[in-house]
């Protein structure tokens, strides 16, 4: 896989003369580097991050300048450019991508002076922050509409990994659907990529031939999308509102804006305030907002989803409370009490109402 690098304004950056008797010389922008594990293309989880970075560099314009490596498999590869950031002396590099995260921890040990944060994963250090996002609750008011609309009883999921970001997202999801259709029931296929048009195409049309009506993915392009807009099959958006891609079919979905987060972190970092620690935000916080419903979301069903929203927003609805059962019978939440995020970093389980079985399990 071919890796393009970026850069904007990365060597040494020459001192302007000085204009007057004792004139102080401007102070060199810090530089800010970014991994993403797919291309930046025009929607999904990299272009998000990268609309992130754009906005970061436009609020402290001037402070920072910015460099991003594209399509960097996760793995060895990572940590080479992870590493080769921190050797060109980037003051902050955020590594977006849940199998980045041993390789970033790797680095961060051997430059201590350099702040590293790390997208979804659980691990932190000294000079290691960790942020996640609370997909799962967009994903339980999904589940929500889906229970409404689908005539099948079966709603598909096309999932790239089974690593804790997408499972408790497939959890949560099934929990909203089932809280108002108990008959209801999801299917997964994997595709073992973030990033795989072909693969995630021939994903979505494995499930809507297994009867799914609905669909929804945790993937990086819009081909599910897409399929489902052929099939005519209704469909969530992810990342980015794909409505160009399925514009009879999206339903609604998930946007994901970090442009706010990633502004404070830098600008903490640049005031001498940063601390390490597990950062999460939802949609009180901004993280996620909810994509537009579509026309053929019934106005009850809108209703019911805002509704459910609000209450999330305002504390009072979490879509972990047990109990939370999962596909084989186990309590892994007992009536009354909430999951916590150390739990949820680490969930490895389908909760009831799964069909798909998790493999290894």
């Amino acid at each position: 896989m071919s890796i393009r690098v970026l850069t904007r304004n990365f060597g040494a950056l020459a001192l302007l003369a000085a204009t007057g008797l004792g004139a102080a010389p401007p102070q060199e922008p810090v530089k800010v580097g970014f991994v993403y594990v797919g291309p930046v293309g025009d929607s999904g989880w990299t272009f998000q991050h990268d609309l992130g970075r754009k906005q970061m560099e436009a609020a402290l314009k001037g402070k920072v300048v910015t460099r991003f490596v594209e399509s960097v498999p996760e793995g060895a590869d990572s940590e080479r450019v992870i590493r080769e950031m921190a050797q060109n002396g980037t003051k902050v590099i955020f590594a977006t991508s849940f199998g980045y995260m041993n390789p970033a921890l790797n680095v961060a040990k051997s430059f201590p002076n350099t702040v590293f944060m790390h997208a979804t994963g659980y691990k932190t250090a000294a000079n290691l922050g960790q942020y996640n996002g609370r997909f799962y609750e967009g994903r339980y008011l999904n589940g929500v509409v889906a229970g409404k609309l689908t005539k099948t009883n079966v709603v598909g999921y096309v999932g790239s990994y089974p690593i804790p970001e997408v499972v408790m997202a497939i959890n949560a999801f099934t929990q909203g659907m089932r809280s108002v259709n108990p008959k209801a029931e999801m299917r997964v296929v994997w595709v073992n990529s973030w990033f795989d048009p072909g693969k995630e195409r021939e994903a979505a049309l494995s499930l809507i031939a297994q009867g799914a009506d609905v669909l929804s993915h945790e993937t990086d392009s819009a081909a599910a999308n897409q399929a489902a807009e052929e099939k005519g099959v209704k469909v969530f958006c992810y990342n980015t509102d794909e409505l160009k891609y399925a514009p009879k079919s999206q339903i609604g979905g998930i946007i994901i804006t970090w442009g706010d987060y990633y502004t404070k972190v830098v600008s903490d970092v640049l005031a001498g305030k940063w601390k390490s620690g597990s950062d999460w935000g939802g949609l009180k916080d901004g993280f996620i907002k909810m994509a537009p419903m579509g026309a053929s979301v019934p106005k009850d069903v809108q209703d019911l989803a805002k509704k459910l929203e609000a209450q999330i927003i305002a504390g009072k609805l979490h879509p972990f409370t047990g109990p939370l059962v999962d596909q084989d019978g186990k309590v892994r939440v007992p009536a009354g009490q909430t999951i916590s995020d150390h739990d949820l970093e680490k969930m490895d389980y389908f909760v009831k109402g799964v069909a798909s079985k998790l493999p290894g399990k």
